[in-house]
C-alpha cells in the first residue's frame, strides 16, 4: 500500500478523474493521504498586464472550486491544490515537497506536438523520484 499519493487532474478532462481517484483509493487504502492537483500554465507578463486585475485570481478560485467538486463527488477526503507553472514541473515539485510515494497520472493518445515536446505524463514518468502509475 502507498501512504502519500499525488493525483494530477486536468479540469478540461474531468471524466478521467473518477478512474484516477478510484485507483488512488485502491492503491492507498483507507489511511492514505491523497492530494489532487491542477496546474495552470503561466500567463506571460505582457498578457497578464492587459487583463483586468482580478481575472487570474478569479480563474484560480473557479479551478479550486471545480477541483473540490470533483473530490467531493467521490466522497474523498483529499487536499486540493492549485499551482501555476509548467505542469510536469509543478507535479514533480509537489510530489517531492510532500514525500509522495506514488503519482497517478492520466495519459492520452499522443499527437504530433507530444512527439516534438513530450507530454506531461511522459515528463513526470522520466523525472519522478517515486513510482508513477499512468492510466489510459
Amino acid at each position: 500500500m502507498f501512504n502519500n499519493i499525488i493525483v494530477p487532474i486536468d479540469l478540461t478532462h474531468t471524466e478521467r478523474a473518477d478512474s484516477m481517484i478510484k485507483a488512488a483509493m485502491h492503491m492507498g487504502g483507507p489511511d492514505a493521504k491523497i492530494t489532487v492537483i491542477n496546474v495552470f500554465d503561466e500567463i506571460p507578463g505582457y498578457v497578464a498586464a492587459e487583463l483586468p486585475a482580478d481575472t487570474i485570481e478569479n480563474s484560480k478560485k473557479m479551478a479550486r472550486d471545480r477541483l473540490q467538486e470533483v473530490v467531493n463527488s467521490m466522497d474523498l477526503k483529499a487536499e486540493a491544490v492549485i499551482r501555476s507553472g509548467q505542469p510536469a514541473r509543478c507535479i514533480l515539485d509537489l510530489a517531492e515537497d510532500n514525500d509522495a510515494d506514488l503519482i497517478i497520472i492520466a495519459s492520452h493518445k499522443p499527437g504530433l506536438q507530444d512527439y516534438l515536446l513530450g507530454s506531461t505524463a511522459a515528463r513526470v514518468v522520466r523525472h519522478a523520484k517515486c513510482p508513477v502509475l499512468v492510466l489510459r
